[in-house]
């Protein structure tokens, strides 16, 4: 079932404009936009370099923020109170309930039109795009859609344009942890990366996103079936746009983000890239090499 949502759902996102904070579903059947205001603050973007073991020093006021790194302006201050029971906060814009008891980013898409300085005063502007409720060979789920923009205070046009797809699903994961014969990773570029505690635990304070595949072991494995923690599907993101970002040297214009199996805490990942024309694509495979996730880029060129 397909539920039509605000289509036209971009508006400017101006301080005096009246939004509904809550999320709730007007009687009409559809989401209002949910505008709120952000800055791009030093310490943050800092503490996102300190993150990645990158210098501290060399972010200063006035920088570009490297693209990839506004997932710190994705995040919401959603209380105690009104998180799910996975502990998921939904990020800008309250999922709705639909009696699913787990979620999965299924995937993401963003544009990127100009640059936000660091320090800047920005406004995001969160919308539910579309809703579908189906059943496939596993039982019922949701796919929930969300669109978000990032406009820099003063600025006539967005800055930042993502998209990213949820899937909301009953019971317990069904992740098969049989032994998988290993794959051989080729690929133009490669480079290997192990996510640990920390750093799952870092990226998700950052965002402040409390899911608890993320951060609690015993809640992953014992409610929800899986071997370990759950790399979130941003960190495989952000893994991705830094490998283009310092190891390939691309500047980004767009990507589109699938991720298509789960990653785990302590596991290698290879990260690989591969040059077709004038796009890149970019995978990242577990440590069996098995594909988990592929990102299609668009650069500028120099």
């Amino acid at each position: 079932m397909q539920i039509d949502v605000r289509r036209d759902w971009r508006i400017s996102a101006r301080s005096d404009l009246p939004v509904n904070r809550s999320g709730h579903m007007f009687d009409d059947g559809q989401y209002q936009p949910i505008v709120r205001s952000e800055v791009c603050s030093l310490s943050a973007a800092r503490r996102v370099a300190a993150m990645l073991d990158l210098p501290t020093e060399s972010i200063t006021e006035g920088d570009a923020l490297p693209k990839g790194w506004h997932f710190l302006l994705m995040g919401a201050d959603t209380r105690r109170s009104g998180l799910r029971a996975d502990g998921f906060p939904g990020l800008g814009v309250p999922m709705p309930d639909l009696g699913f008891t787990r979620l999965l980013l299924g995937g993401r898409s963003a544009e990127y039109h100009m640059d936000i300085p660091v320090g800047a005063k920005v406004f995001r502007t969160s919308g539910i795009t579309s809703l579908t409720q189906k059943s496939n060979a596993s039982g019922p789920m949701a796919v929930v859609t969300i669109g978000h923009e990032i406009r820099v205070d003063g600025a006539p046009d967005a800055a930042v344009t993502e998209t990213q797809t949820y899937i909301l699903l009953p019971g317990e994961s069904r992740f098969n942890e049989s032994v998988q014969p290993l794959q051989a990773v080729t690929a133009a570029r490669t480079q290997v990366v192990v996510p640990d505690e920390t750093l799952l635990f870092q990226y998700s304070a950052l965002g402040f996103n409390s899911h608890k595949i993320h951060v609690d072991r015993s809640y992953a494995r014992e409610v929800e079936g899986f071997p370990d923690l759950v790399v979130n599907g941003g960190l495989t993101t952000l893994l991705l746009t830094e490998f283009a970002r310092r190891e390939l040297e691309l500047d980004l214009r767009s990507f589109s983000m699938k991720n298509v199996a789960p990653l785990f805490c302590g596991r290698q990942i290879t990260l690989a890239a591969d040059h077709h024309d004038k796009r890149w694509s970019l995978k990242a495979f577990d440590n069996t090499g098995k594909l988990a996730a592929e990102m299609e880029a668009n650069v500028n060129e120099f």
